[in-house]
């Protein structure tokens, strides 16, 4: 087991299980937590692309309400 398995807590809530049991139990869960923790892996940060990196904004178009005279701020 290793040392993240160690710190897992497992609290009986109904029952009297046995010492041997418990430690049945501790053995499997503690197993399968470490084999979990150990194959997780995140995945990378999305790269940008150079054509992304490239390319200017583009301009929205002009709000058509406001007529000619008035020009959004930007």
């Amino acid at each position: 087991m290793s040392d993240d398995a160690s710190s897992l807590r497992i609290d009986v809530l109904r029952g009297e299980p046995t010492d041997e049991e418990l430690a049945a139990l501790i053995a499997v869960v503690g197993e399968a937590y470490a084999q979990e923790a150990a194959t997780a892996v995140a995945d990378d940060a999305p790269t940008r692309s150079a054509w992304s990196v490239s390319q200017r904004t583009l301009r929205h178009p002009l709000p058509r309400e406001l007529g000619w005279r008035s020009f959004p701020s930007v």
